[in-house]
């Protein structure tokens, strides 16, 4: 029996699998984060932008971009596993059903699957005198198969979410506040879709406003919080793209994200019960925050259709300054401050927030 295990452990170091959190909580949700970045993220500020100047070419664009989330995750991630190939490509019909099928939790169902169909077509590559059949054919069967059996379970779980948030939504607006803030923004982070999740609940109103207010406490919270680090580069990719990319940083040191998700805890009661924050555009807007600065133009273009159906006589200064001070000023103060005596404890240490950009 222990030459069996030995010759299995010599096969594995060979097939280089690793079974490691370092292997597959930081480095393969590391890589899957900058796929997201490279796809669905800079899709939406791309058609965002062609959207709001009427320039059609750049809808289509940003719209092609946003339908390569999934392959662009799972391509992602098997590089990070360091998958020869013909698994590499392979990888592209993976992450298109397991994104398709994950709904609200495709990132997450991309991350399981796109771990398990990377290894199992490792193992079977260069094996055979046909490696060119066998190794797409065992690597996109197993991906496809999970999908089809795992990822609406998975996206189910990530639906969850939205249940708390509904349910904060009854709460007086201090509670609410808190509440949807902070668990939006947790979603934000997490590899799972705070959007497609506010879009499937239609979080709009007071709830959506925070939401809004807790996804830009942690993009906001973290690009500045992390400007030592990652200088201007990491201000704009985590500012106005994803502070997903921060989650290898936090299965490394959960510590950090302290910061960023006491400021949502803030920020949320202050946008509901002070500013009186509503986000009555696309329900998909609250759970983007500053990306692309989608919330930010949710907001407004709420602001719009409210003049025009008369509920709202105009835009106030007071709104303005609400807007701007929850989604920029608040997290970009509150956030730092937060994190000086986690630096001075010893929590949070030098190169704990560096992205590997």
């Amino acid at each position: 029996m222990a030459k069996f295990f030995e010759k299995v452990k010599r096969f594995l170091e060979r097939k280089d699998i690793v079974f490691s959190v370092k292997r597959y909580g930081i480095d393969a949700l590391g890589a899957m984060a900058q796929g997201l970045f490279a796809s669905l993220l800079i899709g939406t500020i791309i058609s965002t932008i062609g959207t709001q100047f009427g320039i059609d070419v750049l809808k289509t664009v940003g719209d092609y971009a946003k339908a390569a989330a999934g392959p662009a995750m799972a391509v992602s991630i098997a590089m990070a596993l360091k998958c020869p190939p013909l698994v590499l490509f392979s990888m592209v019909a993976v992450g298109i059903s397991a994104n398709e099928l994950g709904g609200a939790g495709g990132p997450l169902a991309v991350l399981f699957i796109a771990i398990i169909a990377s290894e199992f077509g490792k193992l079977v590559s260069k094996e055979t005198k046909v490696d060119i059949i066998v190794t797409p054919f065992v690597t996109i069967f197993i991906g496809v198969m999970l999908s089809i059996t795992c990822a609406p379970y998975i996206g189910k779980a990530a639906s969850s979410v939205g249940s708390v948030i509904m349910w904060a939504t009854e709460q007086q607006p201090f509670i609410m506040g808190i509440i949807v803030s902070v668990v939006v923004g947790v979603a934000l982070t997490l590899p799972i879709s705070s959007a497609a999740i506010c879009a499937a609940l239609s979080l709009t109103g007071l709830a959506g406003g925070a939401a809004l207010a807790g996804c830009c406490a942690n993009m906001v919270g973290f690009a500045v919080m992390s400007f030592k680090e990652n200088r201007y580069g990491g201000l704009i990719s985590q500012g106005i793209g994803t502070s997903m990319l921060q989650m290898g940083n936090i299965v490394k040191n959960p510590k950090i994200w302290i910061p960023p998700i006491v400021c949502s805890a803030i920020t949320g009661p202050l946008a509901t019960c002070l500013f009186k924050l509503e986000m009555n555009g696309p329900a998909i807007s609250s759970g983007m925050g500053t990306c692309g600065f989608v919330g930010q133009i949710g907001v407004y273009t709420g602001w719009m259709d409210s003049i025009s159906s008369g509920s709202m006589s105009s835009i106030t200064p007071f709104d303005w300054a609400g807007l701007i001070l929850i989604s920029f000023v608040l997290p970009a103060v509150i956030t730092p401050l937060l994190a000086i005596p986690l630096r001075k404890w010893g929590w949070i240490k030098e190169n704990d927030l560096k992205l590997d950009m």
